[in-house]
């Protein structure tokens, strides 16, 4: 039987306090406060819809803004992965999905490269969804690419529903991510890439 992928981090600093544990091979269950109600839903749902497990404590400073938490929890998630995923050998490394939710559809495409790039492009046309501000779609995704070390393009196709948009986005991403991060029992020795490093 394979490893159990565990990924585990304490993310301190003057703005953010962040404990988190990421299982890969998980079941879908989640235990998350970030203190931003609606940003909670998008990670509960990255958690599901991915098949992951998370526990994710995040206390920061949201009286001078969402900025700093929105970020790290995008850079402590995005180590963790990193750390679960280990050596790489065995896994997809890339993976992509169209997400349709109602009205809306977005896609969502990963490179577990090594190499940080993202790209968004949410469509969002309101500042605020819930009790969220929505410019800080970008920087989740900018934190995550940056801790995870990978390539992550989020797109909204269209939609109406900027509330949907959001949502479809991050549901496309849980996808893609755990198509990514799947072995691939016939390259299980193998690392996923020509040149001997990831």
């Amino acid at each position: 039987m394979d490893e159990i992928r565990v990924g585990t981090v304490k993310r301190n600093t003057t703005e953010t306090q962040i404990a988190l544990t990421l299982t890969i091979d998980g079941q879908g269950t989640y235990k998350v406060s970030t203190g931003i109600r609606f940003f909670d839903h998008m990670l509960e749902l990255f958690t599901r819809h991915g098949g992951f497990d998370l526990e994710l404590d995040c206390k920061g400073d949201l009286d001078v803004d969402q900025h700093h938490t929105v970020e790290d929890v995008g850079i402590a998630l995005g180590e963790a992965f990193l750390e679960a995923l280990g050596d790489k050998k065995g896994i997809m490394r890339a993976g992509y999905f169209v997400m349709a939710m109602d009205e809306t559809l977005a896609v969502a495409a990963v490179d577990l490269s090594g190499r940080v790039a993202y790209v968004v492009d949410d469509q969002v046309t309101v500042p605020v969804v819930g009790d969220f501000q929505t410019e800080l779609v970008a920087d989740f995704f900018d934190g995550f690419a940056r801790g995870a070390k990978a390539n992550v393009h989020v797109k909204t196709m269209y939609g109406r529903s900027n509330h949907h948009k959001i949502e479809a986005i991050f549901k496309a991403f849980a996808r893609a991510m755990r198509g990514a991060c799947s072995r691939d029992e016939r390259m299980r020795e193998m690392l996923p890439s020509t040149k001997g490093l990831l």
